[in-house]
């Protein structure tokens, strides 16, 4: 009589209608244990074949974390009695883009808010995050960080140059030399049907390679006789910007042009070192564009 008591019992309980709710029934089920599905298949149902079902993975772990050292210089104007310093930054590459620029906006945004620097089109193109980087001036937005995390980054202001704090150089002096060339067209003549200056594709084509510079100061800074001679020796992008409206047709004042740089000091203390075309992050060739002026000279 026990026995049938039993078997009654878990008769009734088989049929008894269940008292969770259709969410939990199905929370429940997809979390029953691989032998109790088997246990619960009859002898004549076969498996599902692999290739008719699916499988949710797991999400992929996050690889370990690749941390780098980044040693920046740092100076503010606010204690001028300190000397200025490296300062160090440790960044794990797999949270920062892939440029330097990258790396100091994270820093900025979430390590030290004091941190400056200039930036703002993050494109190659206005030339604002100017600086060196492991020795090389170039612009940060277009720096890569090298990959190798044992290799500890340095970045310093443009070399050469006061410093307005941290990574900002003072170019006071390198626009007002910019100044001094008067970088426009100048013309006295008007077209004869007053409309815009044209220009042939020949003449056009002598200008490329001279009107991307965007003024970053790469190759001036990089220079060691514009380091010596800043107050005089115009440097290179200056030139290269002077060469641009030598060789543009439309121009018409290039007599006093050429008479502004025939001194010894605005163009001939250029002596041919090219570093200047091997920093540019543009790369433009402002050495060349300094032997062509001196070439104009010699034949005029």
């Amino acid at each position: 009589m026990a026995a049938l008591r039993t078997t009654t019992s878990r008769l009734l309980a088989s049929t008894r209608p269940s008292t969770l709710s259709p969410f939990l029934r199905r929370t429940y089920a997809t979390v029953d244990p691989i032998s109790n599905v088997g246990e619960a298949m009859t002898a004549s149902q076969r498996p599902v074949s692999p290739n008719q079902t699916s499988t949710i993975h797991e999400p992929a772990q996050s690889p370990e974390a690749r941390t780098k050292t980044f040693h920046i210089y740092r100076w503010s104007p606010d204690t001028p009695t300190e000397k200025p310093k490296m300062q160090s930054y440790t960044l794990d590459l797999n949270k920062t883009g892939p440029m330097v620029l990258d790396a100091l906006i994270r820093i900025k945004n979430e390590v030290d808010p004091t941190l400056t620097f200039r930036r703002s089109c993050r494109e190659g193109i206005c030339g604002s995050c100017a600086m060196n980087i492991d020795g090389v001036n170039t612009l940060a937005c277009l720096c890569r960080i090298p990959t190798n995390t044992s290799h500890e980054a340095r970045i310093y202001p443009l070399p050469h140059t006061y410093v307005v704090k941290d990574l900002v150089p003072d170019l006071t002096q390198f626009y007002k030399q910019y100044k001094s060339i008067k970088p426009y067209l100048q013309r006295n003549t008007k077209t004869e049907d007053g409309l815009e200056n044209r220009q042939s594709p020949a003449d056009r084509k002598k200008l490329d390679g001279l009107y991307e510079c965007i003024l970053c100061a790469c190759c001036s800074t990089s220079c060691p006789s514009y380091w010596w001679n800043s107050a005089e020796y115009l440097g290179p992008a200056v030139l290269l910007q002077s060469y641009r409206w030598l060789a543009d047709s439309r121009d018409e004042h290039k007599t006093e042009r050429k008479e502004m740089l025939d001194n010894s000091m605005s163009l001939y203390r250029c002596h041919t070192i090219l570093n200047c075309s091997r920093t540019c992050p543009k790369g433009l060739n402002p050495g060349k564009a300094i032997a062509e002026i001196k070439k104009t000279m010699a034949l005029t």
